[in-house]
């Protein structure tokens, strides 16, 4: 495959490609395990586990996340949660009251609001009636001020991977970043689009711990690129923006395969039997296919039926509000315990 030609200086903001990072400490001193009388930092020398700042590129966790996904260390960036590491990008790659992104609705509603926050313009283009891209139409609303175009797959909240070729075909012709927020992709039968990354110097790929890995509570998010994309995003992240603790967790998670593997095993089992079940209910009129650890489904009066639930303990997601998601109710896969008390409760509610 061909690569495509892409400079990235053309859509760097102006005071970005200047800008020299801040140097901290631990820039200008890499430890090599050797026993040092550590003086240069202000720190609190009493051993508290945590009273030495951590490592600001956080070099360990992103050698076995770049050895897991074939990567080299360069093409990541790690941020507390992905949404740290969105707006990293919203903030080397727009200028305020003059760019434009693409979103494209029912979706991940953080691209909305990370657009509002750096006051960049919003151009939603909604899916297809099969919740896929409207590739024609994206194209045909972008400009030279389009620097983003952001693609959920799996997308929230409508679950489903959006197709190769539609993806491909955006990634040719669209002259800024794209996106692509694989969040749910460790639920997917679909490849993670990071194997592209040598043939699309525009694609950018970010992931998280919080779904697959179970570690929403440690704000972990990772971003994948060129070397380029990601030494421009360092010069403005913070020196220390992802803690000691959260390396340490991440790290040990992240390395115990069998343990996360297990869990998605499980996870996926459990969706397929809740699938089978919601068939089943009087008033869940459709499911959607679900690619991830989440189901949509459309049923008679999604406000009722939440509130139903509500009552019986049971919180899940009303997303009639969302474009082409008028009466969904969005189940999140559970244990099998909590999903038995979902099932036990569906079954028991009146469809009067």
């Amino acid at each position: 495959m061909k690569t495509k030609i892409f400079n990235i200086n053309n859509i760097v903001r102006e005071n970005v490609k200047g800008l020299s990072p801040y140097s901290s400490a631990r820039d200008e001193y890499v430890s090599d395990g050797s026993k040092m009388v550590f003086l240069d930092a202000n720190e609190n020398p009493f051993e508290t586990g945590v009273n030495r700042y951590p490592d600001p590129h956080q070099r360990r966790l992103k050698e076995v996340l770049a050895e897991r996904k074939g990567v080299s260390s360069q093409q990541l960036l790690l941020g507390n949660g992905s949404d740290e590491v969105l707006d990293l990008i919203f903030r080397a790659f727009c200028e305020p009251k003059e760019d434009n992104i693409i979103s494209l609705p029912p979706t991940y509603g953080m691209y909305k609001v990370l657009a509002g926050i750096n006051n960049i313009e919003n151009r939603e283009v909604l899916l297809t009636k099969d919740f896929e891209p409207n590739v024609s139409e994206i194209l045909g609303i972008a400009d030279d001020h389009s620097k983003l175009l952001f693609l959920c797959s799996p997308n929230n909240p409508t679950g489903n991977s959006f197709s190769n070729a539609s993806i491909r075909e955006l990634l040719d012709n669209f002259n800024g970043l794209v996106v692509i927020d694989e969040a749910y992709i460790d639920f997917s039968s679909e490849k993670s689009w990071i194997t592209e990354l040598p043939n699309y110097p525009n694609l950018v790929v970010t992931q998280t711990l919080s779904k697959a890995y179970g570690m929403a509570g440690i704000r972990l998010g990772i971003c994948y690129a060129s070397e380029e994309i990601i030494s421009v995003l360092n010069k403005i992240k913070p020196p220390y923006n992802v803690n000691e603790l959260t390396q340490q967790r991440a790290l040990k998670r992240v390395l115990d395969v069998n343990a996360v593997n297990g869990e998605v095993s499980d996870i996926l089992t459990e969706r397929e039997a809740l699938i089978a079940v919601l068939s089943q209910i009087d008033f869940v009129e459709k499911i959607y296919p679900s690619d991830a650890n989440f189901i949509l489904a459309k049923v008679d009066d999604a406000t009722k039926r939440y509130n139903q639930l509500l009552k019986k303990g049971i919180v899940v997601r009303n997303r009639t509000t969302q474009p082409l998601c008028e009466n969904t109710l969005r189940f999140t896969v559970g244990t099998k315990e909590e999903n038995k008390i979902l099932i036990s409760a569906l079954q028991n509610i009146t469809t009067i």
